[in-house]
Protein backbone atom coordinates (compact mmCIF):
# COMPACT_ATOMS: atom_id res chain seq x y z
CA UNK A 1 0.00 0.00 0.00
CA UNK A 2 2.72 2.66 1.13
CA UNK A 3 4.49 1.43 -2.21
CA UNK A 4 1.70 2.22 -4.27
CA UNK A 5 1.43 5.51 -2.59
CA UNK A 6 4.58 6.56 -3.06
CA UNK A 7 4.76 5.77 -6.95
CA UNK A 8 1.10 7.72 -7.40
CA UNK A 9 2.91 10.97 -5.85
CA UNK A 10 5.26 10.71 -7.90
CA UNK A 11 3.51 9.94 -11.06
CA UNK A 12 1.23 13.22 -9.72
CA UNK A 13 4.61 15.05 -9.13
CA UNK A 14 5.81 14.52 -12.55
CA UNK A 15 2.56 15.17 -14.21
CA UNK A 16 2.46 18.93 -11.97
CA UNK A 17 6.23 19.43 -13.58
CA UNK A 18 5.22 18.60 -16.91
CA UNK A 19 2.55 21.08 -17.08
CA UNK A 20 4.21 23.68 -15.48
CA UNK A 21 6.65 23.21 -18.19
CA UNK A 22 4.15 23.46 -21.01
CA UNK A 23 3.26 26.43 -19.39
CA UNK A 24 5.66 28.55 -19.39
CA UNK A 25 7.08 27.63 -22.63
CA UNK A 26 4.00 28.45 -23.79
CA UNK A 27 3.96 31.84 -22.48
CA UNK A 28 7.09 32.43 -23.79
CA UNK A 29 5.64 32.29 -27.15
CA UNK A 30 2.47 33.77 -26.24
CA UNK A 31 4.32 36.68 -24.72
CA UNK A 32 7.06 37.20 -28.31
CA UNK A 33 9.76 35.74 -26.11
CA UNK A 34 10.02 32.87 -29.06
CA UNK A 35 8.53 33.46 -32.21
CA UNK A 36 8.00 31.76 -35.52
CA UNK A 37 10.89 28.84 -36.40
CA UNK A 38 13.20 30.35 -33.16
CA UNK A 39 14.79 27.55 -30.98
CA UNK A 40 14.24 26.64 -28.31
CA UNK A 41 17.40 25.99 -25.43
CA UNK A 42 18.98 22.47 -25.70
CA UNK A 43 17.09 19.86 -23.96
CA UNK A 44 20.13 19.95 -21.59
CA UNK A 45 19.50 24.03 -20.64
CA UNK A 46 15.61 23.56 -20.13
CA UNK A 47 16.35 20.57 -18.13
CA UNK A 48 18.56 22.76 -15.47
CA UNK A 49 16.29 25.84 -15.75
CA UNK A 50 13.18 23.31 -14.36
CA UNK A 51 15.06 21.36 -12.54
CA UNK A 52 14.08 18.10 -13.81
CA UNK A 53 15.02 15.04 -15.58
CA UNK A 54 15.07 14.82 -19.64
CA UNK A 55 12.02 11.92 -19.62
CA UNK A 56 9.90 14.02 -18.00
CA UNK A 57 11.09 17.55 -19.68
CA UNK A 58 10.77 15.08 -23.07
CA UNK A 59 6.91 14.24 -22.33
CA UNK A 60 6.36 18.19 -21.82
CA UNK A 61 7.73 18.64 -25.17
CA UNK A 62 6.07 15.80 -26.59
CA UNK A 63 2.69 17.35 -25.47
CA UNK A 64 3.41 21.06 -27.11
CA UNK A 65 4.56 19.00 -30.13
CA UNK A 66 1.10 17.28 -30.17
CA UNK A 67 -0.81 21.02 -29.82
CA UNK A 68 1.11 22.06 -32.56
CA UNK A 69 3.39 24.52 -30.68
CA UNK A 70 6.18 23.65 -31.35
CA UNK A 71 8.38 20.99 -33.85
CA UNK A 72 12.06 18.68 -34.01
CA UNK A 73 14.33 18.54 -36.18
CA UNK A 74 16.66 15.55 -36.15
CA UNK A 75 20.02 16.86 -34.63
CA UNK A 76 19.06 20.05 -35.06
CA UNK A 77 16.72 20.63 -32.32
CA UNK A 78 13.26 21.99 -31.29
CA UNK A 79 11.74 25.41 -32.41
CA UNK A 80 8.55 27.08 -32.40
CA UNK A 81 5.67 26.40 -35.25
CA UNK A 82 4.79 29.25 -37.85
CA UNK A 83 1.31 30.02 -38.35
CA UNK A 84 -0.62 26.98 -40.21
CA UNK A 85 -1.53 27.23 -43.83
CA UNK A 86 -4.90 28.03 -44.78
CA UNK A 87 -5.41 25.18 -46.90
CA UNK A 88 -8.22 24.47 -49.21
CA UNK A 89 -8.84 20.94 -51.16
CA UNK A 90 -11.22 22.03 -53.43
CA UNK A 91 -9.06 24.79 -54.44
CA UNK A 92 -7.67 24.29 -57.50
CA UNK A 93 -4.37 26.87 -56.40
CA UNK A 94 -0.57 25.28 -56.87
CA UNK A 95 1.35 25.30 -53.48
CA UNK A 96 3.54 28.35 -54.53
CA UNK A 97 0.13 30.56 -55.19
CA UNK A 98 -1.27 28.82 -52.08
CA UNK A 99 1.78 30.22 -49.56
CA UNK A 100 1.91 33.62 -51.46
CA UNK A 101 -1.66 34.29 -50.72
CA UNK A 102 -1.22 34.09 -47.23
CA UNK A 103 2.05 36.19 -47.48
CA UNK A 104 4.46 33.07 -47.10
CA UNK A 105 7.51 32.59 -48.92
CA UNK A 106 7.48 29.20 -51.00
CA UNK A 107 10.28 26.79 -52.13
CA UNK A 108 10.43 23.72 -53.89
CA UNK A 109 13.57 21.73 -54.07
CA UNK A 110 13.63 18.56 -56.54
CA UNK A 111 15.20 15.56 -54.93
CA UNK A 112 14.88 13.25 -58.07
CA UNK A 113 13.34 12.63 -61.32
CA UNK A 114 12.97 9.86 -63.66
CA UNK A 115 11.06 7.06 -65.66
CA UNK A 116 10.58 4.04 -63.42
CA UNK A 117 8.35 1.15 -63.64
CA UNK A 118 5.42 2.27 -61.32
CA UNK A 119 4.10 0.39 -58.62
CA UNK A 120 0.80 -1.71 -58.78
CA UNK A 121 -0.63 1.16 -56.57
CA UNK A 122 0.01 3.87 -58.80
CA UNK A 123 -1.28 2.09 -61.93
CA UNK A 124 -4.37 1.48 -60.42
CA UNK A 125 -4.58 5.21 -59.58
CA UNK A 126 -3.67 6.12 -63.17
CA UNK A 127 -5.61 3.28 -64.48
CA UNK A 128 -2.61 1.47 -66.30
CA UNK A 129 -1.47 -1.80 -67.63
CA UNK A 130 0.52 -3.71 -64.83
CA UNK A 131 4.28 -2.61 -65.11
CA UNK A 132 3.68 0.17 -66.92
CA UNK A 133 6.65 2.96 -67.03
CA UNK A 134 5.87 6.61 -65.52
CA UNK A 135 7.70 9.53 -64.18
CA UNK A 136 8.19 10.00 -60.96
CA UNK A 137 9.37 13.31 -59.71
CA UNK A 138 10.26 13.58 -56.06
CA UNK A 139 10.28 17.13 -54.68
CA UNK A 140 10.31 18.34 -50.67
CA UNK A 141 8.39 21.96 -50.28
CA UNK A 142 9.25 24.66 -47.94
CA UNK A 143 7.39 27.19 -46.58
CA UNK A 144 9.36 30.33 -44.87
CA UNK A 145 12.77 27.86 -45.34
CA UNK A 146 10.79 25.35 -43.30
CA UNK A 147 10.81 21.78 -45.35
CA UNK A 148 6.88 20.89 -44.50
CA UNK A 149 6.03 18.60 -47.45
CA UNK A 150 7.68 15.57 -48.82
CA UNK A 151 5.58 14.63 -52.63
CA UNK A 152 5.90 12.07 -55.20
CA UNK A 153 4.25 12.46 -58.29
CA UNK A 154 3.37 10.43 -60.95
CA UNK A 155 2.92 11.11 -64.10
CA UNK A 156 1.43 9.58 -67.28
CA UNK A 157 4.56 9.85 -70.14
CA UNK A 158 1.88 9.36 -72.75
CA UNK A 159 0.47 13.46 -71.60
CA UNK A 160 4.16 15.06 -70.41
CA UNK A 161 6.54 14.18 -73.37
CA UNK A 162 10.46 15.48 -72.47
CA UNK A 163 9.00 17.14 -68.98
CA UNK A 164 11.74 15.48 -67.27
CA UNK A 165 14.13 18.37 -69.41
CA UNK A 166 11.54 20.95 -67.59
CA UNK A 167 13.16 23.02 -64.65
CA UNK A 168 10.69 21.12 -62.09
CA UNK A 169 11.45 23.28 -58.86
CA UNK A 170 8.59 25.91 -60.99
CA UNK A 171 4.89 24.90 -60.58
CA UNK A 172 3.85 21.71 -62.15
CA UNK A 173 0.21 23.46 -62.77
CA UNK A 174 2.07 25.99 -64.69
CA UNK A 175 4.10 23.77 -66.17
CA UNK A 176 1.37 21.59 -67.29
CA UNK A 177 -0.49 24.37 -68.85
CA UNK A 178 2.01 26.38 -70.67
CA UNK A 179 3.89 23.81 -72.07
CA UNK A 180 1.58 21.23 -72.82
CA UNK A 181 -1.77 23.29 -72.80
CA UNK A 182 -3.10 20.92 -69.91
CA UNK A 183 -5.11 22.16 -67.52
CA UNK A 184 -6.24 20.20 -64.54
CA UNK A 185 -10.14 19.23 -64.14
CA UNK A 186 -11.58 16.56 -61.52
CA UNK A 187 -9.59 15.62 -58.91
CA UNK A 188 -10.18 12.73 -56.47
CA UNK A 189 -8.69 13.54 -53.50
CA UNK A 190 -7.85 11.02 -49.81
CA UNK A 191 -6.16 12.16 -46.56
CA UNK A 192 -5.86 9.90 -43.85
CA UNK A 193 -3.50 10.04 -40.45
CA UNK A 194 -0.20 7.95 -40.65
CA UNK A 195 3.49 8.12 -39.96
CA UNK A 196 5.96 9.23 -42.32
CA UNK A 197 7.62 6.37 -44.89
CA UNK A 198 11.47 6.56 -44.16
CA UNK A 199 12.14 8.46 -47.44
CA UNK A 200 9.82 11.33 -46.49
CA UNK A 201 11.01 11.46 -42.59
CA UNK A 202 14.90 11.38 -43.98
CA UNK A 203 14.65 13.97 -46.31
CA UNK A 204 12.45 16.44 -44.00
CA UNK A 205 14.22 15.50 -41.23
CA UNK A 206 11.72 14.55 -38.80
CA UNK A 207 12.30 11.09 -36.11
CA UNK A 208 11.24 8.05 -37.95
CA UNK A 209 7.40 6.84 -37.40
CA UNK A 210 6.81 10.57 -36.68
CA UNK A 211 3.20 11.81 -36.90
CA UNK A 212 1.96 13.08 -40.75
CA UNK A 213 -1.37 14.09 -42.66
CA UNK A 214 -0.91 11.19 -46.08
CA UNK A 215 -3.06 13.08 -48.83
CA UNK A 216 -3.77 11.36 -52.63
CA UNK A 217 -4.35 13.11 -55.26
CA UNK A 218 -5.67 11.58 -58.65
CA UNK A 219 -5.95 14.16 -61.43
CA UNK A 220 -7.64 14.37 -64.36
CA UNK A 221 -7.23 16.88 -66.92
CA UNK A 222 -9.97 19.13 -69.14
CA UNK A 223 -10.95 16.15 -71.17
CA UNK A 224 -11.37 13.97 -68.21
CA UNK A 225 -7.79 11.95 -68.51
CA UNK A 226 -5.90 10.67 -65.28
CA UNK A 227 -2.86 12.31 -66.18
CA UNK A 228 -0.87 11.85 -63.15
CA UNK A 229 -1.45 11.50 -59.03
CA UNK A 230 0.29 12.93 -56.36
CA UNK A 231 1.69 11.34 -52.75
CA UNK A 232 1.39 13.96 -50.15
CA UNK A 233 3.52 13.76 -46.83
CA UNK A 234 2.61 16.85 -44.80
CA UNK A 235 3.97 17.75 -41.18
CA UNK A 236 0.77 17.73 -39.36
CA UNK A 237 1.26 20.85 -37.70
CA UNK A 238 1.40 22.89 -41.03
CA UNK A 239 -2.26 22.79 -42.32
CA UNK A 240 -5.48 24.24 -41.42
CA UNK A 241 -8.12 22.04 -43.65
CA UNK A 242 -10.62 24.87 -44.35
CA UNK A 243 -13.53 24.02 -47.15
CA UNK A 244 -16.40 25.66 -48.17
CA UNK A 245 -18.87 23.96 -50.07
CA UNK A 246 -22.42 25.06 -51.54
Amino acid sequence: MLHNSASFCTSLSRQKTVTAICQAISGWIEQGELTHNDRLPAERVLSEQFTTTRITLREALGQLEAQGMIYREVRRGWFVSPPRIIYNPLQRSHFHAMAREQGRKPATEVLDAGEIVAPEVINAHLTLPSRSRVYCIRRIRRIDGRAVLYVEHYLNPEYFPAILHEDLTSSLTELYANTYGIRYGKVRFAMLPTTFPLAASRALKVADNSPALFITRINRDQYGRIIDCDLEYWRYDTLHIMVEAE
